[in-house]
């Protein structure tokens, strides 16, 4: 009986060639498969979530309502008061959404959860509370001194341009630098 070399015969180079080919189609396949699941998560995270109760935008800067604000550490009553704010117009930013409550985050990175009832969706912002000098306020031509405002001084929020901030309060009114202010997102703009 005679016997067939498989490794000689002109075969083997050809079943070698389709097999070398069978998986680089597969590799390619499978890179272009984690590819377009990378596109699709990246695209997804480029858009807004939205709050499942309220339909906003999460996360979004809104300030406190009142000046006795309870923080829990639960969505409900019965979760205990971890703090208390007791100031009025105080930026928070929510970040989370569930029936009545919205869970918060101060300036301070502190989270916890509080009635949306004690939330106003009027924008306002701290001037640069992680710094110890005072940040300059500029009248509308960016270049004029208006007043020097200290870290933590609260003022509403009038509109952003993406780098400057029209922001007033009690005897000041003018612009300061976006980066200075806390309770606004980084080139965000709004009128």
């Amino acid at each position: 009986m005679s016997r067939i070399n498989i490794e000689s015969a002109p075969i083997s180079a050809a079943f070698s060639n389709a097999q070398e080919l069978f998986q680089r189609r597969r590799r390619t396949a499978f890179a272009a498969l984690v590819g377009a699941l990378f596109c699709a998560a990246h695209a997804n995270a480029l858009e807004p979530q939205k709050g499942p109760v309220s339909g906003l935008p999460l996360p979004r800067y809104v300030s406190l309502k009142s000046d006795r604000v309870n923080v829990r550490e639960g969505p409900s009553k019965e979760h205990p008061t971890l703090w208390i704010y007791e100031r009025a117009a105080l930026p928070v930013e929510i970040t989370a959404e569930f029936e009545t409550w919205r869970k918060i985050r101060d300036s301070e990175g502190a989270e916890g959860w509080v009635l949306h009832s004690l939330l106003s969706g009027r924008r306002t912002a701290l001037v640069a509370p992680w710094k110890k000098e005072p940040q300059l306020l500029v009248a509308a031509d960016h270049s004029t001194p208006a007043a020097k405002l200290g870290p933590g001084v609260i003022g509403n929020l009038r509109s952003c341009d993406g780098k400057w901030c029209r922001i007033a309060g009690k005897g000041f009114d003018g612009y300061m630098q976006q980066e200075n202010l806390w309770g606004v997102y980084p080139g965000e703009t709004f009128e």
